[in-house]
């Protein structure tokens, strides 16, 4: 273990107009004097799977391995989810009955790959890193699409969206 590599602080924040909707996400990653932002959008998903994409977006790019990482998030959701046990039960009972369990699988691939700890923060409460993750995801979702963007899908979205319509049928 290398104990001279800073610690890196990741900033998240996911957006969705309308919950399915033009979504997107904002990451801010700072390690010492270093900064890099991220975002992404897509035409019809969620907002706690953006919330929750955008703390894996930020993970997938540390390029080091056994990084400490704080990850600083205003989502309930995905703070809970690590904090609180959920997603060990979760993991425990194969995803049975889980929302997004597509992310959450690709969530723990790089959350094994670190030492991570979760940081709920008040969303939209002047956390300066917290606001430019909120405007750097709303500008990917619903900002691109009012600029006549034409998001991609989210394929994880709309797979399990046709799974769970199948399954309420009869």
């Amino acid at each position: 273990m290398d104990n001279a590599r800073p610690t890196i602080y990741l900033y998240t924040d996911g957006a969705s107009s309308g919950n399915p909707g033009p979504g997107g996400y904002g990451v801010v990653l700072k390690c010492g004097s270093l900064e890099k932002e991220m975002s992404g959008g897509f035409a019809r998903t969620t907002n706690n799977r953006m919330e929750l994409l955008a703390v894996i977006v930020g993970l997938e790019a540390v390029k080091w391995e056994n990084a400490v990482v704080e990850v600083f998030s205003d989502s309930s959701y995905v703070v809970k989810a690590l904090n609180e046990g959920w997603l060990e039960s979760w993991e425990r009972k194969n995803w049975k009955k889980v929302k997004n369990p597509d992310l959450w699988q690709r969530f723990l691939v790089v959350y094994r790959r670190h030492r991570v700890s979760f940081h709920w923060i008040k969303g939209h409460a002047g956390h300066p890193e917290n606001e430019r993750c909120d405007r750097l995801a709303v500008a990917a979702g619903s900002g691109a699409v009012a600029m006549g963007v034409q998001l991609p899908p989210d394929e994880g979205y709309e797979r399990l969206s046709s799974q769970d319509d199948n399954e309420n049928l009869f």
